[in-house]
């Protein structure tokens, strides 16, 4: 059953990977916000972001070597997709070091269960953020793509 909730995770990360592909950069500054709230690119910042702070409190170690986005950054794709990519493989290693029993993972008041299905609905809520701002600031998402990422048997 590990590997299946590994691949899960896996399979949430290759859907943003393919997402941040879809978006141009015209897309990538778009925002609804009126206020100075999140562009996209500060949308999928914040996904690492979060990941960062859980895990400083779940296991610390696994997260120093991680770096944090300012508010205000807004990374290049390449950063963007680089930093999602290392708070997944460390995520990763989080849900199976506390299902293996490994010292220094902790804090899991529900298990890493109920923390990996809380990772997953974090990012499909600001995916769908990201979507409703695209297409209502007129950068809509092909096709391929706004079906593609529901299909996780084949991603």
């Amino acid at each position: 059953m590990r590997d299946k909730l590994v691949e899960a995770w896996r399979t949430n990360h290759r859907i943003n990977l393919k997402l941040i592909d879809s978006i141009d950069a015209k897309g990538m500054a778009a925002t609804l916000s009126t206020r100075g709230g999140r562009d996209v690119i500060r949308q999928f910042a914040h996904l690492h972001n979060v990941r960062v702070w859980h895990l400083q409190r779940r296991a610390k170690h696994l997260a120093t070597p991680l770096a944090v986005f300012a508010t205000a950054d807004r990374p290049t794709k390449t950063q963007l997709k680089k930093a999602l990519a290392a708070s997944t493989a460390v995520v990763e290693e989080l849900l199976t070091g506390a299902g293996a029993g490994t010292k220094g993972i902790g804090g899991f008041k529900r298990g890493p269960i109920q923390t990996l299905a809380y990772f997953i609905a974090h990012d499909s809520h600001h995916r769908g953020n990201i979507l409703l701002t695209l297409k209502q600031s007129g950068h809509r998402i092909d096709k391929a793509t706004r079906y593609g990422i529901w299909d996780w048997d084949r991603l």
